[in-house]
């Protein structure tokens, strides 16, 4: 059995990517970028670091990415944060895991504020005994440093460890860190995706994880 299970929060815990893909869409039309909300959409689930590159060229970046990933930041908290809400079951299923005896943590690309609040949203501050953002990395998902982080501060390995993430870049992240991801759907990315990705097993959301929780990895 693992020694930890770490959890993503946007889309796996929280049901909050639409909302991203809205700020960053407004925020990309605003310094004069014509896209789409799909094309936004798919790439949610990676820090503004990886993010930004793919709209804008480096010169673009040189010369205002920063103040767009402001402006989205502030966008987000203002406009789109209240509206942020947990998909059903997460508290029990934290519950669950910690009675189970892993060590829980939350690792997110988004910054350490927002994932102050996303805990207190979701109602499970008190549950989790680790938490990063893109604050504490060089680098966001789908580069693995979140997942480093963690396994250094909660010494294990990654073997000792799963993941659980609703995009193919926690997939992605995670298995460069060695750590084996389950997948849910409630973040929007179809299942074939996520295997591809290197997810081993996928569910519907926290719900459907909770109440297989006896057949899936996090209790093998």
């Amino acid at each position: 059995m693992p020694k930890a299970a770490i959890f993503d929060l946007d889309g796996t815990l929280l049901d909050s990517v639409d909302l991203h893909a809205l700020a960053w869409q407004e925020a990309l039309l605003k310094f004069g970028h014509d896209v789409n909300f799909e094309q936004v959409r798919g790439q949610i689930g990676k820090g503004g670091d990886k993010l930004i590159p793919v709209f804008l060229s480096a010169d673009e970046q040189r010369d205002y990415g920063k103040e767009l990933e402001e402006w989205r930041g502030n966008r987000f908290k203002t406009e789109y944060l209240p509206l942020v809400r947990t998909f059903s079951a997460v508290p029990d299923l934290l519950r669950r895991v910690r009675d189970a005896g892993l060590q829980i943590a939350a690792a997110s690309s988004a910054k350490k504020d927002e994932v102050d609040q996303y805990l207190d949203i979701a109602g499970i501050t008190d549950l989790v005994d680790l938490k990063t953002s893109s604050d504490d990395v060089e680098e966001s998902k789908p580069a693995p440093d979140i997942f480093e982080i963690v396994l250094k501060k909660l010494k294990i390995e990654g073997a000792d460890a799963v993941a659980i993430g609703d995009t193919p870049y926690d997939a992605e992240a995670a298995g460069k860190a060695g750590i084996a991801t389950i997948g849910v759907l409630c973040g929007g990315f179809a299942e074939s995706s996520l295997r591809q990705a290197g997810c081993v097993e996928v569910y519907q959301g926290p719900a459907a994880l909770l109440a297989l929780f006896e057949r899936s990895l996090l209790r093998k």
